[in-house]
């Protein structure tokens, strides 16, 4: 049987009647006037005693002063042990510390922040920065290999800031940058499907956007394809109408702008009309006379009045 379990768990009787001693104790480390009625008693082990008395500082609900008291094996002087203030069973308690990296939500990041990576983060995994020895069994000729030396100079150590921007062109390290190798770290697998998981939640097919539409972003003319493995199951919508705008969408998403859903009919073409009032009819005021007959003057018209 252990020495814990020989303990007596009944207060010592000299150590729980030191009430006055403990509230003394209470009274000097603490603020006046916080210390409150005696709450308890607990037996902390032989002759050792904790006595509890309520906190009345504002902000500490159901916190209590906790003062340990014990004496010597066949001594009568009950000594002090230590005060403490404890949360009692009903305090009111700060909630528990989180990390930042856990805290840290879409969108929390403002203009100015840095967001640190961890160095082991299962996002990322080592990229290709042109300094890997080629295996003896790749297709790379000694040629290539004295070219990649000799370009050494372009592909440095170090944090993304310290390589050079602008390699030589037509040399390894550009060509590894324009393919989107030269990084010092990649997307890792596991980093592919996180995003891919996030991305299908806000914008796949299980959406209430996606159930109602049309058809899927498949066959949109809005969807701006995506380069990658990726490209295989998302891409970027460019119609400024649709809530998904500028936004990742998986191929099976959708919604009514889609661009083959509803294609406006062409505007009628109206019939030609029946009097054209664009154009100005001549009318003449007097109707056309025979080409055969003389037209009559002035002075023959007077001379057949004289004759008659």
């Amino acid at each position: 049987m252990s020495a814990a379990t020989t303990r007596s768990r009944t207060p010592d009787r000299l150590c729980a009647e030191a009430v006055d001693l403990a509230r003394g104790a209470a009274e000097e480390a603490a603020a006046p006037g916080v210390v409150g009625e005696h709450a308890g008693v607990l037996s902390e082990g032989d002759r050792v005693v904790t006595h509890f008395f309520e906190c009345k500082e504002f902000g500490y609900r159901g916190w209590r002063w906790a003062v340990t008291v014990a004496r010597a094996s066949r001594a009568k002087i009950v000594t002090l042990d230590e005060v403490v203030l404890l949360p009692g069973p009903d305090a009111l308690l700060a909630p528990e510390w989180v990390p930042w990296s856990e805290r840290l939500r879409p969108g929390d990041m403002g203009p100015g922040d840095l967001l640190p990576t961890d160095a082991e983060d299962l996002r990322l995994e080592p990229g290709y920065s042109g300094e890997d020895e080629p295996a003896p069994n790749a297709a790379v000729s000694q040629e290539m290999v004295e070219l990649a030396e000799a370009e050494d100079a372009d592909v440095t150590a170090g944090p993304p800031r310290n390589l050079s921007t602008v390699p030589s062109r037509g040399s390894i390290s550009a060509l590894a940058q324009e393919l989107g190798m030269r990084r010092a770290r990649v997307l890792s697998r596991y980093g592919l499907h996180v995003a891919a998981d996030r991305w299908e939640e806000g914008f796949g097919a299980k959406t209430p956007m996606a159930q109602a539409a049309p058809a899927a972003c498949v066959s949109c003319g809005f969807l701006v394809p995506l380069g990658g493995s990726l490209g295989q199951a998302f891409g970027v919508c460019a119609n400024e109408f649709s809530p998904a705008d500028g936004r990742v969408v998986s191929l099976t998403y959708g919604c009514g702008g889609h661009s083959e859903a509803a294609v406006m009919p062409k505007p009628p073409q109206p019939p030609p009309p029946v009097i054209d009032e664009t154009r100005v009819d001549p009318f003449p005021l007097r109707p056309a006379q025979d080409s055969g007959s003389v037209p009559v003057t002035g002075d023959d018209e007077t001379a057949e009045l004289g004759h008659s």
